[in-house]
């Protein structure tokens, strides 16, 4: 990996911005951009620096990449910002009662308490909440293009899907089929058939079933669940053995520590 770092000069003195270009792998030509503090915190996502920097400085026009400031983007958030005043100005009320909504849903499962001991307690229901929310159609490809990187920052291998396994649906590749497939084990509880209908290989945006992730019907097998079973075993017993010799190892330490001790109280005998 190549490395390149300077000051920032549209942060507050000391920032620093380092860019790493890869040289070789899968992902070799990329490059990724980091910030560092005067302190050496480094910063990876312009959320990260703006929590970090909290009221020091706006950065809506800044540029995550580049370490600019976008004219543009500053011009427009000056003339919202005057807009913005000059309504206040006004003096209109506010007649919106609604209570805010968390227009973002979460896939992982959180607690909720339930307060009952209240003397006014009272139940409230959100129709809105009854029914099925709609789902946007392949939103999977927006995770296309994402790489997972170890703590060294190097690229981690996807895993390999059974041939059984096809995709469907318009640009459909086998990194998309897996978040679609590992979203589908996540987030719902009925068996995961893939598309039944046939008709969806012709007009996936007609008669794709949203329930379902972006993959052909497939049947999981006795022989496929066979063969799973042995590689748990297989890893299970690999497993096992390192366990063993790792603990073999301590103990030949602990002996060996123990036998070197005893010889040094016999030479301070001697002595």
């Amino acid at each position: 990996m190549e490395k390149k770092r300077w000051e920032c000069l549209a942060l507050p003195k000391g920032w620093q911005i380092e860019e790493v270009t890869r040289k070789s792998g899968l992902s070799a030509g990329k490059s990724d951009v980091y910030y560092f503090s005067p302190t050496g915190k480094k910063f990876r996502s312009k959320p990260q620096l703006a929590r970090y920097l909290g009221n020091q400085m706006d950065l809506g026009s800044f540029d995550f990449r580049t370490g600019k400031m976008l004219m543009s983007k500053l011009n427009k958030n000056r003339q919202r910002l005057r807009y913005d005043n000059n309504n206040q100005t006004k003096g209109k009320p506010d007649l919106n009662t609604s209570l805010p909504v968390r227009q973002t849903a979460s896939i992982f499962k959180q607690p909720v308490t339930k307060v009952t001991n209240h003397p006014s307690n009272k139940v409230k229901t959100d129709p809105q909440k009854a029914v099925d929310q709609p789902r946007q159609l392949f939103w999977e490809k927006k995770l296309g293009g994402l790489d997972a990187f170890d703590i060294a920052e190097e690229l981690v291998k996807t895993m390999d899907l059974p041939k059984g396994l096809q995709g469907v649906g318009p640009g459909c590749t086998d990194k998309t089929l897996l978040s679609a497939i590992a979203s589908a084990l996540h987030t719902s509880a009925a068996p995961i058939t893939g598309q039944l209908s046939a008709a969806v290989e012709k007009n996936p945006g007609v008669w794709l079933n949203t329930s379902q992730p972006l993959c052909k019907a497939f049947i999981v097998t006795d022989e496929d669940i066979r063969k799973q079973e042995e590689l748990v075993y297989s890893v299970r017993k690999k497993l096992e053995e390192a366990l063993m010799a790792d603990m073999l190892a301590h103990v030949e330490e602990a002996a060996s520590e123990g036998d070197s001790l005893e010889e040094g109280n016999d030479d301070m005998e001697t002595v």
